[in-house]
């Protein structure tokens, strides 16, 4: 295993195919919390519930309106954040084509704030909404202040409204995960960034680009079950992007 970050670098460079797969942990940065970190939101229970539960289909048919009373500032407040320095430099780096796609677990979407086109949304995005009923759309600016007012959005049929974000006890789009594991496959690097790589079946990716010959770095301020198959581990997001983006000036 390296912690030579210009090796790291150079090795992104001459690669074919560079893949990045992203997890919250990038988004701490930006002042979002994670999920599993030290200050993550599943560390503390919301009126007396696990997030899990409160991120998981049965409740939220149920109860939808406990999903958006918890998701008021966590979901609905997205435009108060920024990306930061890793997502700059990954959309920069898509520009000049160093990376060929991103796939994140992330549903912030600060990814496409920062440019990146070439971008997969594994868990979906509060970008789209649509009623379950009668298949209405909506977007996040129909929605969000409806949710940062402390109500309930509910369709003009009377359906639930639901956030494009696949929930727990939802599949991951078939398509885009048999796409996801064929790139991850033949990928000369996968650089994971800020994921514990924890949730399944997105956090299998990674292994496929092992599988495949292929080299990985994780850069992640825990750890992870795959830092021993890592070519390359660095644990300080920040450090290491602006070191990257002062090597790609």
């Amino acid at each position: 295993m390296h912690n030579d970050i210009n090796d790291l670098y150079e090795a992104i460079l001459e690669a074919d195919k560079v893949l990045v797969f992203t997890g919250a942990g990038i988004s701490t940065l930006s002042g979002i919390p994670d999920f599993r970190g030290v200050k993550g939101v599943y560390r503390e229970k919301w009126h007396g519930m696990e997030v899990e539960e409160i991120l998981s289909i049965p409740c939220f048919l149920k109860h939808p309106e406990y999903f958006y009373e918890w998701a008021q500032t966590f979901v609905y407040g997205l435009e108060n954040y920024r990306p930061n320095i890793v997502h700059q430099v990954i959309a920069d780096w898509e520009k000049r084509n160093i990376i060929y796609r991103t796939y994140t677990q992330n549903i912030d979407i600060l990814h496409q704030h920062a440019g990146s086109k070439r971008l997969y949304e594994l868990h979906g995005s509060p970008a789209h909404h649509h009623c379950l009923k009668c298949r209405k759309y909506y977007s996040y600016n129909d929605i969000a202040p409806i949710v940062q007012s402390g109500n309930c959005p509910k369709c003009d049929c009377g359906g639930i409204i639901k956030p494009e974000i696949v929930f727990y006890g939802e599949q991951l789009n078939s398509d885009l995960l048999e796409q996801a594991f064929n790139d991850f496959e033949s990928a000369d690097i996968a650089i994971v960034l800020g994921s514990s790589l924890t949730v399944n079946p997105a956090a299998l990716l990674p292994q496929y680009t092992i599988r495949g010959g292929g080299k990985l770095a994780i850069i992640n301020s825990q750890p992870t079950t795959l830092d021993k198959f890592a070519k390359w581990r660095f644990s300080d997001l920040a450090e290491t992007f602006n070191t990257f983006a002062e090597l790609s000036k």
